[in-house]
Parts: structure tokens; C-alpha cells; sequence
């Protein structure tokens, strides 16, 4: 599956898309979120994909992963790569505030790495996953002599809700000016752009994918438990999982067969262990750690019910979509969300039934009580909505849209 850059075909005739991104696969089966390789290797039918994120212990500087040739930038000592993983940059800075320290050359160095790549490689368009740093970089790109390198900016959530203050919403309206087309995962997220006072007119409602074809679906034959609760997730604030840890006594005393199963790992689990343990839960409670993907679909075809409690972070960062809910629900599994504004674009008019505020006294456990009393009723509803996303976020309609929004920026270009 990996090969060296240097074996690449050239491209075939096909534009060159260069995308910038954080967060990305750093080998085969890496557990760290890919959704934006899992992006980027759909659009290799249409373009020459070349994909520039930070290197990491233990990952190939270069490589061919899925026909993407991929290129990890060094920004410090190997030992010392370690903003992005393990819970992501804001995170990570939250948590261990010397690693500020390595942000100046996290950025100029995909900036220099970048502006290489679009001098050698006859870059068409650019694609920028997140408004900061990836979409300043590619605004700054702007710049270079001969004619400017059209862009694509996609917001996730973190970059929008977290990064805030004068300066940062300023350089965000600065790079949604000079962007061809900017894109955001949910409705909640573009209105949040628009209180950023830019205009929204160029700006999409386009969200990343999930395989619900192909590996996320119900399997015929394998039984659903009427016990196990499952989360998935990294470990860190708004994923919420302390206030289901919190909601659990109140469940196994009414139902104490009942277990919860954790697929994850980030920079609170210490704190999460640490509570399972005061609240003498040892029993009731497993932490997998991380799970590759193509093992979470056995869990969510298992497990009696998904329950992702997010919440608003301190910084304001919040889910952008919640695509954990698509996956389990992509396999039949019934699920309890916790109560961002994002989710309506997942559950439609019928969100009041799936969500509930975790931090509400009583809420969270009785919501759970409430599906795992209904078994029969719960699996049709998963499935009915299931049917209903089938068609707005499969990977083959998500990309199918993106790989459009990238061809429609090179034409314009080249008008």
C-alpha cells in the first residue's frame, strides 16, 4: 500500500491538488482521525493528489498511501513532533502549554514546504482543511509571483469555535476573502461564520464522508446486546465521556447488567480512569484504547447503544458535526448525542429524540434507560435514519461534491 514518492505517475495529465492539513494518517490503520485522507484518496480518480501534514515519530517522511502521495514536513526533533496527536493541537496546548513552543515552526515550515511544492509540482488548486494555519498558509500562497494558486478552505469546528480573539477572527475573515470557496461540515458552523461579519455567499455546508456502502453497515445474523452502552471518541473535553461516566450508577440501579465499553484514547483518560475507579465502576467499565477503523464496526453492530455526550469546551470548541453518529448509526446501532447545534444536520427535525444535555441532572441517564427499555423500537429508528443519511453522507456523494468544488475553482482560474 506505500510506496516512495518518487515512483508516482506523474499525475497522468490529471490537475495537481495539493491539500494542507493538521490532522492525518501517520501510517496504515492509524487510529488518529482520516478523514481527511479518506477525502483525499477519492479524489485520485480526478486529480493528482499530493497531501502535506506534519511528520511524527515513527511516521515515513514520504510515502504513496491509497494513491495519495503523501509528504510529512519536519517542524522540530523527532522526539519533539507531538503537537497534533493524542487529542489534537488545541488540546495539546491546553494541556501542555511549552508546546506553544513549537507552533512557529509548525507553521512556517508547512508555509516553506508548501510554497516548494507549488514551485516543483505545478500545483492547480489547493486545498486547505482548517481556516488556521492551513488557510493562511494557502492565502499567503496568494502572494507568490506569476498567477496566484486558487484555494479551497474547509472548516471542521475546533479552528471556528476555539481560536478566538480579535486577531484570530480577523485572520479568519482575511482568509475566507481571498479563498475561492470555503466549506463547513454543518449549518450551525456557516451561521458562525457569518457572525464573523464575512459574507457566506462562497461559503458551503459540505461534510466530510462516511463508508456507509462499504464498511460501516448493519451485519445480517449478528446479534445486538440489550446491555452494552459504547463510546467513541478521543478522550478530551467535549466528547463529554465523564458526564456518561457520571450518568452510569443511576443506570446499573436500574439496570446492573448494563456495561460501557470505551474506544478511544486522548489526554484525559488518566482523569476518566481515575473517576471510573471513585465511583467503583471497575466492573461495569473497559477502556479499549485506540481502535483502528476497520475494527469499529463490529463494535457499533454489537453494542445496545452509542452514546456520544458532547458538550461546549471552556475555549468554546465544540463538535462540527459528530461523524462518530453517522458510523454507529451507518451499522444500525441506536444512538444519544449530547446537545450541539451541529447535530440537526445529522437527526433532521426529529433531533429532540436523540439528544439531551448531559450536564442536566438525570438527563443523560434517563435518556439511555429510556432506549434500552425500547430495544425493537430503537433498531427501526437507527435504520430509518440510516436510510435517510444514505444519500446526503456517504463518501460517494461527499467527495463526488468536493472533487466539483475543486474542478470549479481550477476552471474558473484558467478563465
Amino acid at each position: 500500500m506505500a510506496s516512495n514518492v518518487a515512483g508516482t505517475d506523474g499525475g497522468q495529465g490529471r490537475p495537481t491538488l495539493l491539500v494542507l492539513a493538521s490532522t492525518y494518517p501517520r501510517w496504515v490503520n492509524d487510529p488518529e482521525p482520516g478523514f481527511v485522507h479518506e477525502l483525499a484518496r477519492r479524489l485520485t480518480g480526478r486529480f493528482r493528489v499530493i497531501a502535506l501534514c506534519p511528520h511524527a515519530p515513527g511516521a515515513l517522511t514520504t510515502e504513496r498511501m491509497d494513491g495519495v502521495e503523501v509528504v510529512r514536513y519536519r517542524y522540530a526533533p523527532a522526539r519533539l513532533e507531538t503537537l497534533v496527536n493524542d487529542g489534537g493541537v488545541v488540546a495539546n496546548l491546553r494541556r501542555q502549554p511549552w508546546k506553544w513552543l513549537l507552533v512557529p515552526g509548525f507553521v512556517l515550515m508547512q508555509a516553506w514546504r508548501a510554497w516548494r511544492l507549488c514551485q516543483t509540482q505545478k500545483v492547480a488548486v489547493i486545498h486547505a482543511h482548517w481556516l488556521i494555519p492551513q488557510g493562511v498558509i494557502a492565502a499567503a500562497l496568494q502572494w507568490l509571483p506569476g498567477r496566484p494558486t486558487p484555494f479551497l478552505v474547509t472548516s471542521h469546528g475546533t479552528d471556528l469555535y476555539a481560536l478566538r480573539g480579535r486577531v484570530l477572527a480577523a485572520l479568519k475573515r482575511w482568509v475566507l476573502r481571498r479563498a475561492g470557496a470555503a466549506t463547513v461540515v454543518s449549518t450551525a458552523m456557516r451561521d458562525e461564520m457569518a457572525a464573523l461579519g464575512v459574507d457566506v455567499g462562497k461559503v458551503s455546508v459540505l461534510p466530510m464522508g462516511v463508508d456507509m456502502h462499504g464498511r460501516f453497515q448493519p451485519q445480517e445474523g449478528m446479534g445486538r446486546s440489550s446491555s452494552e452502552l459504547l463510546f467513541v471518541g478521543r478522550l478530551i473535553e467535549i466528547k463529554g465521556l465523564r458526564y456518561l461516566i457520571d450518568a452510569l450508577p443511576a443506570v446499573l440501579r436500574e439496570r446492573p447488567e448494563v456495561t460501557l465499553t470505551i474506544a478511544g484514547f486522548g489526554p484525559d483518560e488518566p482523569a476518566l480512569r481515575a473517576q471510573v475507579a471513585a465511583k467503583g465502576l471497575g466492573e461495569a467499565v473497559r477502556f479499549l484504547g485506540a481502535v483502528p477503523q476497520q475494527e469499529l464496526p463490529r463494535l457499533y453492530q454489537r453494542a445496545a447503544l452509542l452514546v456520544a455526550p458532547f458538550v461546549q469546551g471552556q475555549s468554546g470548541s465544540q463538535e462540527g458535526l459528530g461523524l462518530v453518529l453517522v458510523e454507529a448509526i451507518g451499522c444500525g446501532c441506536p444512538v444519544i448525542a449530547g446537545k450541539m447545534r451541529a447535530l440537526a444536520d445529522v437527526f433532521g427535525t426529529g433531533a429532540d429524540d436523540y439528544i439531551v444535555d448531559p450536564r442536566e441532572d438525570g438527563a443523560l441517564a434517563a435518556a439511555i434507560l429510556r432506549v434500552l427499555d425500547q430495544p425493537d423500537h430503537a433498531a427501526k429508528q437507527a435504520m430509518h435514519m440510516r436510510a435517510a443519511l444514505l444519500d446526503r453522507l456517504d463518501w460517494s456523494v461527499s467527495s463526488q461534491r468536493y472533487g466539483d468544488l475543486a474542478s470549479q475553482l481550477l476552471e474558473s482560474a484558467s478563465e
